[in-house]
Formats: structure tokens, C-alpha cells, sequence
């Protein structure tokens, strides 16, 4: 090894400050699922939102979050403060390391579930850094397969809302720009869901794609019997018909049905879209870059999703998913929700049903003064340079 190569190496940057903060989200009207109607959740209110913010010595940084809906933030953020100092001295360049390294950190509390999300938002922030210093949107610095990504909408759709403003919200979304509409099902009378999905296609026709979502409400006898009636309304996916958990029920009614099972949202791990992927449980693959722990066990579970030639439609976060779905090498569906909108000074641009993956450096966000104002709690690790 050179003299030349020796100083390249022991210069390398090093994480010296990192602020973990918890900002929580009013929505604008309670928000209800077939989990609300059918009486085992709440109606959602907040949603509670993990910024991670990194800094090197030599003055590099980048920006992730992470999220909980209903509860798990203060917890989320409980543990991102206990493991945040692990980072201090790394090279930041060592984005795997740093994920064993901050997993292994926390144990005891296992490699799924809240543990790794709160290990997402440092692990999004350190993607973020890397692709900001080379100059490059996170989509390119991945390796981008296209420059846009077809959107769907989802937050007109929920069941608290009444069938003529839904659609109005739908022909809403249509004019936007906005490539598809999904609206949600489950509800304890099966047929109002028929009704709603009724008056929607035919107020936008057979060209618009529609999906619906269950979110896991139905038992395996009443999943048959709606795939088998929805599959007249050609939709592009019925997700979360079953339990998340339910593997070989997904299974049985992806290969029986011509409508795409699509699923995996829940799922915390990769190990846990591993058994999916095994089963053939979904058509259209759905993982949560947050849930899941961030961008290194997204791309895993990507990879695992290509080869077994599924469809990817990564549920919520579209700030971050823009960038993860337009390196996938078949086309994907990204979902678009505004609820994060006011967090940052930006916008995602959307145009002939597409959404545009931004040009900016990594993920081109930064933070809004709203943000700010809506943070109940922050802690800094280290000194800034």
C-alpha cells in the first residue's frame, strides 16, 4: 500500500454531531379504516414523525426520518436516543456497518418492529449524506431505472368519507395529475364497500386504475367471496385482504384469482417479506422503507422481490419511496400522500399520472419551520463542526 493511500484512508470523514427529533403531525380530519368501523383501532389523529439529522467533521450532512402512526413515537424516539451515540467516531461511508452496529446496539428488543424503525430514520439520514456529497439525487446515487414513477392517490379514499365526496376526491385527484385512485374497503357491510367501489369506476370509467385496500379486515371466507365479486371492476390490486401474518391464505388467493394479491406493509423485517416472497404471497410486493429499518433492508427485500418477479408498490413515505421505486427495475406504483407535505420547504412535482423523482441532491428535503414548531422533544449527540 502507498504512502498516498495510507493518508486517503486515515482522512476519511468521521459522524462527529447527530440530533434525533419528534415532531408530531396533526391531520386535518380524523382518519378512519376498516380497523375504525369494525371497532380495534381509533380513529387516527397524528401521526408521530423521527428526524434523524447527521453531521461529519468535515461538514457533510443528511437528514431521515422515520414514523408511527397511533402509537410507538415516544418509543420510537426513546430508542433512537439511546443508540444515537453509536454513531459518533463512524465513518459515514459505512452505511451497512452502521446498521449492524446500531441493530446490535439495541438487541434485546429484537431486528423488527420499533427497534428498526427508529434504526431507519439514522440509516435514511446516512443515504442522504452519501448522495448529497456526491452530488447526485438518492435515485441516481442508487442507480436510476427511470426519472419518473406512476402515483396513486390514497387519502381521499378513506371510509369516514361519505361516497359523493369520494368522488369528488377521485375526479379531484384525476385532474391533479395523479395516475390511480385507491380507495379503502373492509367495512362491516360488505355491501356499502361494493357501492362505493361502484359509484367511483363509473364516475372515471374503465381507464383510470382503481385499487382497494382491506387493511387485513377480512377472514378467509369473506376475502374469497369479495375477490371473486371485485374482480369484475378490473382493478390493479386488492391489498391486505387477509391478516398481514397470514402468508398461505395471500398465497391461495394470488394463485386463484386474476386480480393482483398485494401486500407486505406491515411487515418489519426482511426476513418477514423473505417468508412472504417464499409463499407466493403477494403479486404486488409492499414494503415500508421506514418500517423495515431504512434504505439497506429496503433494498434487500427489493432484490429478493426481482427475483422472484413481483411488482413493487412501497406503502406511504413517498418522499423517500420516489427515490426507491425508481430504481426498481420493473415499473412500480408509488403511493402519494400529502399529509407530510408541511414537514418541508419542498414539493414533489406530479404530471400525466406520474410522479417525478426530484433532481436535487439525496433526497432533496429539508426541514420546515412548521416542522419545528410541531417537535415535542430533541436530543443532539456530539458537537457540531
Amino acid at each position: 500500500m502507498s504512502a498516498a493511500t495510507v493518508t486517503a484512508t486515515s482522512s476519511s470523514d468521521s459522524i462527529v454531531w447527530v440530533r434525533v427529533s419528534s415532531c408530531y403531525l396533526p391531520l386535518a380530519n380524523p382518519i378512519s379504516d376498516a380497523k375504525v368501523l369494525t371497532g380495534r383501532q381509533k380513529p387516527m389523529t397524528e401521526i408521530a414523525m423521527l428526524f434523524s439529522e447527521i453531521e461529519t467533521r468535515d461538514g457533510h450532512r443528511g437528514l431521515g426520518f422515520s414514523y408511527a402512526k397511533r402509537a410507538g413515537g415516544p418509543g420510537q424516539f426513546a430508542h433512537a436516543q439511546e443508540i444515537a451515540p453509536a454513531l459518533l467516531g463512524e465513518d459515514p461511508n459505512d452505511i451497512a456497518k452502521l446498521w449492524t452496529k446500531l441493530c446490535w446496539a439495541g438487541a434485546s428488543v429484537g431486528r423488527s418492529g420499533m427497534g428498526v424503525q427508529a434504526i431507519g430514520a439514522f440509516d435514511v439520514a446516512l443515504y442522504d449524506l452519501k448522495a448529497r456529497r456526491a452530488g447526485l439525487s438518492l435515485s441516481k446515487f442508487l442507480g436510476s431505472q427511470r426519472d419518473s414513477v406512476r402515483c396513486y392517490n390514497t387519502s381521499g379514499g378513506f371510509l369516514h368519507t361519505p361516497v359523493d365526496q369520494l368522488v369528488v376526491n377521485a375526479q379531484a385527484s384525476v385532474a391533479r395529475g395523479i395516475g390511480g385512485i385507491k380507495l379503502k374497503v373492509g367495512q362491516p357491510d360488505c355491501a356499502a364497500d361494493i357501492a362505493r367501489l361502484t359509484a367511483v369506476r363509473q364516475q372515471l370509467g374503465e381507464a383510470v386504475p382503481i385499487m382497494v385496500d382491506a387493511n387485513q379486515q377480512w377472514d378467509r371466507p369473506t376475502a374469497q367471496r369479495m375477490c371473486r365479486i371485485f374482480e369484475q371492476f378490473n382493478l390493479v390490486w386488492i391489498e391486505e385482504p387477509l391478516d398481514a401474518y397470514d402468508f398461505e391464505g395471500h398465497a391461495a388467493l394470488a394463485a386463484q384469482f386474476d386480480t393482483p394479491i398485494a401486500t407486505g406493509e406491515m411487515l418489519t423485517s426482511t426476513q418477514e417479506h423473505f417468508e412472504l416472497i417464499r409463499h407466493r404471497a403477494a403479486d404486488y410486493l409492499m414494503p415500508d422503507g421506514p418500517r423495515v429499518g431504512g434504505i439497506t433492508p429496503f433494498l434487500k427485500i427489493a432484490a429478493q422481490a426481482e427475483h422472484a418477479g413481483l411488482m413493487l408498490g412501497p406503502h406511504f413515505a413517498m418522499e423517500l419511496h420516489v427515490h426507491l421505486g425508481a430504481i426498481y427495475p420493473t415499473e412500480p406504483w408509488v403511493e402519494h400522500f400529502d399529509w407530510l407535505e408541511p414537514l418541508f420547504n419542498e414539493r414533489l412535482e406530479i404530471r400525466d399520472g406520474r410522479m417525478l423523482v426530484p433532481t436535487r441532491p439525496g433526497l432533496g428535503l429539508s426541514l420546515s419551520e412548521q416542522a419545528l414548531a410541531w417537535t415535542r422533544g430533541a436530543a443532539e449527540f456530539g458537537k457540531r463542526p
